[in-house]
């Protein structure tokens, strides 16, 4: 590694809402990143699949929140959602390349909702 690779974060900072992951680096670099684009943007099997054309467009998570915050060796965290899911390993790289990319990679993931006809909002609950 080198350069840029080598930036390391110096805090990380979950809000008391649960809802938004901060991240600052040595090199500067700051990013308030949504739980919500996190839970969709999770490099998980369950998300990403295991090559491009299995990628899973994930809707209905406007609402989540973050857990828990698991620090992974020195190079990763693993987030725990409120929906339970928590396989996914974001390391120090990914999380960097979320905050640099954020507009571009929400913009495309609201495109994928609207071409899936799908939504942000969860699923009603059933009323009785």
């Amino acid at each position: 590694m080198s350069g840029e690779d080598e930036t390391w974060p110096i805090e990380l900072r979950l809000h008391k809402d649960r809802k938004t992951l901060t991240l600052s680096f040595d090199n500067g670099e700051r990013f308030d990143l949504p739980a919500e684009y996190l839970r969709v943007k999770s490099p998980s099997a369950e998300v990403q699949g295991h090559s491009p054309d299995q990628r899973q467009t994930v809707p209905g998570k406007r609402n989540v929140a973050i857990l828990e915050v698991i620090p992974i060796g020195n190079y990763a965290v693993r987030l725990v959602f409120d929906d339970l899911h928590s396989t996914g390993i974001f390391d120090w790289n990914y999380l960097r390349e979320l905050g640099r990319r954020r507009a571009e990679y929400w913009q495309a993931y609201l495109a994928e909702l609207t071409a899936k006809n799908l939504t942000r909002d969860p699923p009603a609950r059933g009323v009785s």
